[in-house]
């Protein structure tokens, strides 16, 4: 199965370099968010209106060694994935650009 991490472009590259990814939100929450191919829009636009080099992480759950648990944690109540650990470079399978229109707004899947 995949599921899906945005992140900002500096951060991607930051986390290459390194050979495994560890975003802020794993020491502040415990674990990394993710989301599925439906909830990205939203995501986006909840968290990163305006952001014009953010990049979406399709990760291969079969790559990865922590603990994976979908959880509910938005106002509408869906599930969201969560990783309960660093990832390794090798469990991103892909990465695409999401790009926002002229009005900081996310409409568009591109994948």
């Amino acid at each position: 199965m995949m599921i899906f991490h945005l992140v900002t472009k500096s951060d991607w590259q930051r986390s290459r370099k390194i050979g495994t990814y560890t975003p802020p939100s794993l020491e502040k929450d415990g674990y990394i968010h993710a989301c599925h191919k439906d909830q990205i829009l939203s995501v986006a636009n909840a968290l990163f209106a305006g952001i014009p080099d953010l990049l979406v992480l399709v990760i291969d759950t079969d790559e990865i060694e922590k603990k994976l648990i979908k959880e509910k944690k938005d106002k509408k109540g869906e599930k969201h994935p969560h990783i309960y650990g660093p990832i390794s470079i090798d469990a991103v399978v892909n990465v695409q650009a999401l790009k926002p229109n002229k009005e900081g707004i996310f409409t568009v899947l591109t994948f």
